[in-house]
């Protein structure tokens, strides 16, 4: 009888990527026939799984919607959050973001129940582009531009090269390929700017269009079929 690790299991239900799933096994929250499980624990199909008391079910659909994230709303499955992401869509399967968009910022985000897609897409050496408009409070010029392609020290680091092009006297748009906390914001704020706006409007192949904020949609069989080529090479 074929075996599968633990984590992949939960990651191939869309419960959780296999990173979030090695975080459950080593606080013990996952049982399997009863019994807490540990990390590298293989399972069969006849194997009932638990996380937090809760049952895990494979399911067959694989499932990658895009979403307009509106201002306001908090990209966490943490149901003690009033203003989470997954209360908001109510999706009748069970997916989870890939990535974030803070509070504050508006625009594309992707969710899905195939946790590898999570990893492939989110992992910064993968150098996968995330593209953004941005609106600061003054006029920006030239240096300012580049200061931000070459990168900024911010969280005790600095920022990987990007693209970066003025579009407006207050406006900009900018493309990276890594996450950190609210990135655009620290960089501008280091430059002695504010962010008054940003707007995410592509993630790889996959753009926002003109998808309403609060709307989703799923993702096109082109969309994928380019993705997957993307993520060919990409680590998990």
């Amino acid at each position: 009888m074929e075996q599968l690790r633990l984590n992949k299991y939960l990651s191939d239900c869309g419960f959780c990527s296999r990173r979030k799933a090695d975080e459950y096994l080593e606080d013990g929250c996952v049982k399997v026939n009863g019994k807490v499980a540990a990390v590298g624990t293989k399972i069969s199909d006849k194997d009932v799984v638990e996380v937090n008391g809760e049952k895990v079910i494979k399911k067959s659909e694989k499932v990658l919607i895009a979403f307009n994230k509106p201002k306001g709303l908090v990209c966490t499955t943490a149901k003690n959050e009033k203003n989470n992401i997954i209360d908001y869509i109510n999706y009748p399967i069970r997916i989870y973001p890939i990535g974030r968009l803070d509070k504050d910022s508006q625009g594309l985000i992707l969710l899905t129940n195939e946790g590898d897609l999570v990893n492939k897409i989110m992992r910064s050496r993968n150098n996968h582009e995330k593209k953004y408009i941005v609106k600061v409070d003054k006029v920006i010029d030239q240096r300012f531009i580049d200061q931000m392609k070459k990168g900024v020290e911010i969280l005790g680091t600095v920022t990987k090269p990007c693209k970066a092009y003025q579009t407006g006297p207050k406006e900009f748009d900018v493309i990276l390929t890594q996450g950190l906390n609210r990135q655009i914001r620290r960089m501008c704020e280091e430059l002695g700017y504010k962010v008054t706006s940003l707007t995410r409007i592509r993630i790889m192949n996959i753009k926002l269009g003109d998808l309403q904020p609060g709307k989703i949609r799923k993702i096109t069989k082109k969309e994928m079929e380019e993705l997957r080529m993307m993520l060919e090479d990409s680590d998990y």
